[in-house]
């Protein structure tokens, strides 16, 4: 076997033993239940910051809807479907997958501990 061949063949066979594809746990009760109260900051702020507001903020937000604040985040999660749609497995949001179980669990304590904001 030619030394080129035998890099390319090495260099494919790494390639291919080093991808990985990240799986999540599709069933949040497999976590322990969040027992504090869930507030708007930190808690769910970082949940929007991480996986929403690139495409839902600014002065023309995807789908006209803000992520970005208390307030728009409070009303979209009332009153529209943020939550069906972070827990949606074949139209899921963000749209590169349903989000990890505690992340989703930190939304779901945060509407019944009220919406706090602080």
């Amino acid at each position: 076997m030619s030394t080129k061949l035998f890099v390319s063949f090495l260099s494919i066979a790494v390639f291919a033993t080093n991808c990985t594809k990240a799986i999540i746990d599709e069933n949040p009760e497999t976590i322990p239940p969040i027992t504090e109260t869930i507030h708007y900051e930190p808690d769910v702020q970082a949940v929007m910051y991480n996986n929403c507001v690139t495409c839902h903020s600014g002065a023309t937000p995807s789908a006209g809807l803000r992520l970005d604040n208390y307030t728009d985040t409070r009303y979209a999660t009332e009153n529209g479907n943020v939550i069906e749609r972070m827990n949606n497995t074949t139209n899921p949001m963000p749209p590169n997958g349903v989000l990890p179980p505690l992340q989703r669990q930190v939304m779901d304590k945060w509407v019944l501990d009220g919406f706090l904001e602080k």
